[in-house]
């Protein structure tokens, strides 16, 4: 069994959720969205130590959290950044132990164990892989609201996280992003200016994130149905 670690930012507001305080810690079923999340890796024997960068004046409050839900795995806390890319820069900081390294998004508490060691099989194999799902609509190129292209949304995929790839990789790509003052909207954009060919693994519809309050909804459905298919 191939072993990975996995790196969470966790240090965003979430502004859509309209909460006013980190959405993490929204609840779902009495447990808070990040635990839920976090839990999906504690369980995994293959996951051998997560990192997670936060806000400082939320450290006190995450530590009671881990200890209240029994997470055992969260190796390190590092102060994140104002975005998402520097969160996630600290995370590779901390990491000494190279390997196969994930980022996920801690507001996605639905991944399965099965694609994540997907990933992390096709990472060891070739240096980098995403999770995505096929689009299901159709998709048209309208540059300012006017339709010139309906697009072959066979091409297309919607991706999503974790994303996974060897250790060396994801820091060279980190630090000639930060280097050249590059922001990339996801871990892949920053490997892909390498050059580097990045595979998509498909996911489930079902691996949304967490960001407003209809996904909070659909959220405690998804929890339902899977806490009767563990009975079942």
């Amino acid at each position: 069994m191939n072993t990975y670690t996995v790196m969470l930012p966790a240090a965003g507001r979430g502004r859509r959720m309209g909460a006013g305080f980190n959405k993490l810690f929204l609840e779902m079923a009495g447990k808070p969205i990040l635990m839920h999340t976090l839990d999906v890796f504690e369980q995994d024997p293959a996951c051998s130590g997560m990192i997670l960068s936060i806000k400082g004046e939320e450290k006190q409050e995450i530590e009671e959290m881990l200890h209240r839900f029994g997470i055992t795995k969260v190796v390190a806390l590092v102060e994140g950044g104002a975005e998402r890319q520097q969160s996630v820069a600290a995370c590779i900081r901390a990491h000494q132990s190279g390997g196969i390294v994930l980022v996920h998004d801690a507001a996605r508490p639905f991944i399965k164990r099965d694609v994540i060691h997907e990933l992390v099989d096709v990472a060891q194999r070739f240096g980098a892989a995403i999770a995505g799902v096929q689009v299901k609509d159709t998709m048209k190129f309208a540059p300012d609201g006017l339709v010139e292209e309906t697009v072959d949304r066979s091409k297309l995929w919607a991706i999503q996280t974790p994303q996974a790839f060897r250790y060396e990789l994801l820091k060279e790509a980190s630090e000639k992003a930060e280097a050249e003052g590059f922001l990339g909207t996801d871990e892949s954009m920053i490997v892909e200016r390498l050059g580097h060919p990045v595979r998509v693994v498909e996911s489930t519809y079902d691996n949304v994130k967490m960001t407003t309050k209809e996904d909070l909804l659909f959220g405690e459905v998804l929890l339902k149905q899977r806490q009767q298919e563990d009975f079942s």
